[in-house]
């Protein structure tokens, strides 16, 4: 008898029932501390502190993983609201992502109506206190795994804030923290569940300062140079590049100070730019000619300019191989299924919202993979030419609600966010279980991110060597 072929084949046959045992286990742990999970989260939700001013939300994250053993290291990359969490030893090292910063202006109750908490307030509308809560509870959910089982292996939750605008994760890639990482994990609160590997729009923003001089705007308007003049021509000017810029290209801006008074002619004025297109070496060169009609408007309006480069960001680097692993994990988790009161809520939500878009129910579906292109930018991208990294959506909010909405504010705060909160966390668990377990999916899934990265690839940050701007939301 052929003992070893027996050996060899029982194995086949029973580690695919053991891996799934292990991975109900972790699901099940997830589900029993569900609620303890969703109190971090709800903080979070509470404080909705800024980019670069999550300071309670993000020691409120550390003091979770300090209680789970992890060790951490605070301040990282010289931005006091950035740590990294570790557990475990060895190969290989899974980094998870967990964002936290708020957005200005978004501030929401819990209901199906806008009414703001805070006049003016800040809000979650982009749910990263789901984000931030689901990547911590998966890492500890993986580190019982790996105490537990005896596997070799090492977990590491990133906290990394400032991801709205502020490019937080940059300078922890600027500063080598992703140097050594297997593979990076992330997902992002949504209103529907998917997997569809995507890249993203490289992106550099800056803010363009015009300086005049003032004077009275009706008895001595000869003495004056306007600032806003310079901004204003520079508008101008930016606008008609549109048209002769490469297919791709994203420009917008906003004016954030344009002067006090009519009767006064403004000395000082700023315009914020971003600049977007799917490829950062073609960013690199229509970005200098955004700057040279800044120049060519200071000319012409007697002003003097100067700007400064806020954040920049790298497309993201997709890989189809780990995006393939995540929707098997997703499937095997399955949607999310509203009670009775969550229907009423999102009905109710829904009449505020577009109805051509994706239909009430689709949060109890797993989305079609469909890989292709988002319209948005992220610093996730700088990480994804570290090492192989993979996102995914999960159904926090209202299927049709936007990101950046009082819709999103609503729903990440209530059951229904932690509902998605609570699939997300398992998503990331399992993946990560596979990436431990399986040397041919991690293989794969780096055979292409080298591939797909180039031979030839150096990386340069798009916001060059600047600090990180602490103060950028003040």
């Amino acid at each position: 008898m052929n003992f070893k072929f027996i050996i060899v084949a029982t194995i086949l046959v029973i580690c695919p029932y053991v891996l799934f045992a292990q991975k109900v286990e972790i699901s099940q742990e997830l589900d029993a501390r569900a609620d303890e999970y969703f109190q971090v989260a709800l903080k979070i939700w509470e404080w909705a502190e800024l980019g670069y001013q999550e300071h309670r939300s993000s020691s409120l994250l550390q003091e979770t993983l300090t209680n789970e053993g992890f060790s951490i290291e605070s301040g990282v990359a010289g931005i006091p609201t950035a740590f990294i969490a570790e557990y475990g030893s060895g190969s290989p090292v899974i980094g998870m992502l967990a964002e936290f910063d708020a957005l200005p202006g978004l501030s929401q109750k819990i209901l199906p109506v806008r009414e703001p908490l805070v006049e003016e307030g800040t809000g979650h509308g982009c749910g990263h206190h789901l984000f931030g809560t689901a990547s911590v509870a998966a890492a500890i959910s993986i580190k019982d795994w790996l105490r537990n089982s005896g596997h070799s292996g090492t977990i590491r939750v990133y906290g990394t804030p400032a991801e709205e605008g502020g490019a937080g994760k940059v300078y922890l890639v600027r500063e080598g923290f992703f140097e050594d990482v297997d593979a990076v994990l992330h997902w992002h609160p949504g209103d529907r569940n998917d997997a569809s590997p995507k890249t993203s729009l490289a992106n550099r923003s800056a803010k363009f300062r015009f300086y005049g001089r003032s004077s009275h705007a009706s008895s001595a308007p000869e003495q004056g140079r306007s600032a806003l003049d310079g901004i204003e021509a520079m508008n101008m000017m930016t606008n008609l590049l549109r048209e002769h810029v490469p297919q791709g290209t994203r420009i917008h801006y906003v004016i954030t100070r344009g002067g006090l008074a009519p009767n006064v002619v403004p000395d000082y004025a700023e315009v914020y730019y971003y600049v977007r297109h799917p490829y950062a070496a073609t960013l690199e060169e229509i970005f200098p000619r955004v700057v040279k009609a800044a120049e060519g408007a200071a000319l012409g309006t007697g002003t003097t300019m100067e700007y400064e480069i806020i954040h920049g960001l790298h497309s993201v680097l997709p890989n189809h191989v780990l995006a393939r692993a995540v929707l098997g994990n997703m499937e095997t988790v399955g949607g999310i299924e509203y009670d009775e009161q969550e229907q009423i809520f999102a009905e109710e939500i829904r009449k505020t919202l577009d109805q051509n878009s994706i239909p009430l129910g689709s949060q109890s579906t797993i989305q079609p993979f469909t890989p292709g292109r988002s319209g948005g930018s992220t610093d996730v991208g700088d990480v994804s030419y570290m090492a192989p990294t993979v996102g995914f959506i999960a159904a926090t909010w209202v299927p049709g609600t936007g990101a950046h909405s009082w819709q999103a504010v609503s729903a990440g705060g209530m059951s229904i966010g932690k509902k998605g909160l609570v699939m997300a966390s398992k998503v990331l668990a399992m993946t990560a279980v596979d990436l431990v377990l399986d040397e041919d999916l991690l293989y794969a899934a780096t055979q292409e991110f080298e591939e797909r990265r180039g031979s030839d690839f150096e990386y340069h940050p798009l916001l060059g060597d600047r600090p990180p701007p602490l103060d950028y939301r003040k």
